[in-house]
């Protein structure tokens, strides 16, 4: 597990200064390393000056940081297919283990970056979908205030309530995860008190009545409670299971259509 150096809400003068002391590194070291100078590199541990994203990327390798502590992106309108390369090449740089064969040369992303990316989108590959969760598993630290807040500004509360349901009861079956249970709850509760009323998908678009009907049957109840129209649940995640080389269950396909998990697998 990582060190607490960095939280999910991106890295900060305090937390370059830390990373500098705990490897016990002089600030003329390090700003021979980050290409600043000493003067610069002072002003920004003590917080007069702004830690531009180069340094942060430069500093999280130098140091072998997490990567919440890489910069975060602003958010844009992305294409589809764009969307799930980006998030597939995101997920498998931070070690994704259903990825891992995918991965190609490139800089990671910060998993707060990648979440929010993936739950802004109407369609993804089920693959992607299933992953999610794993993004609140194998990293902590999530600055839960930054993190809601984020959320609401993109109306994604429901869809990040639901994906932090999923990481919870992953880690209520699977010892692996179990030291996230107390972070993942206290994030659950702060998105509860901003829970939205109106009915969403997850993952996917389903615009046919026939379908919607179907999910509303099939749904767990972490997904209707977040107003969710989708059949994904715990046991279909491919980490879920403590035991390697165990297969998901696979939910059962409703009339007219290929259930969320069970696509065509590109």
């Amino acid at each position: 597990m990582y060190n607490k150096i960095c939280y999910i809400h991106d890295m900060t003068g305090a937390e370059l200064r830390a990373a500098r002391l705990r490897a016990g590194w002089t600030q003329a070291r390090l700003a021979r390393r980050l290409g600043v100078t000493q003067a610069y590199l002072s002003l920004m541990e003590g917080g007069k000056r702004r830690v531009p994203d180069r340094v942060k990327r430069s500093a999280t390798s130098q140091f072998g940081l997490p990567p919440t502590c890489l910069p975060l992106s602003a958010p844009r309108t992305t294409e589809p297919k764009e969307v799930d390369l980006e998030l597939e090449q995101g997920l498998a740089r931070l070690g994704y283990p259903g990825l891992a064969y995918r991965k190609k040369p490139g800089a990671r992303r910060n998993p707060l970056d990648l979440l929010l990316m993936a739950l802004s989108a109407d369609d993804l590959d089920p693959r992607l979908t299933e992953a999610l969760p794993w993004l609140l598993l194998k990293f902590d630290g999530y600055d839960s205030a930054e993190f809601v807040a984020r959320a609401k500004s993109l109306d994604l509360q429901n869809r990040l309530g639901f994906t932090v349901a999923l990481a919870r009861r992953v880690a209520e079956r699977n010892p692996q995860f179990r030291h996230r249970l107390d972070e993942l709850q206290r994030l659950e509760e702060s998105l509860e008190r901003s829970r939205l009323a109106r009915e969403d998908t997850y993952g996917r678009r389903e615009l046919n009545e026939r379908m919607r009907a179907w999910l509303r049957e099939h749904r767990s109840q972490d997904a209707e409670h977040w107003n969710l129209l989708s059949d994904l649940k715990p046991e279909h995640l491919p980490y879920a299971d403590p035991n390697p080389g165990t297969v998901a269950q696979l939910p059962s396909e409703p009339p007219g259509g290929h259930s969320e998990v069970d696509r065509e697998r590109a």
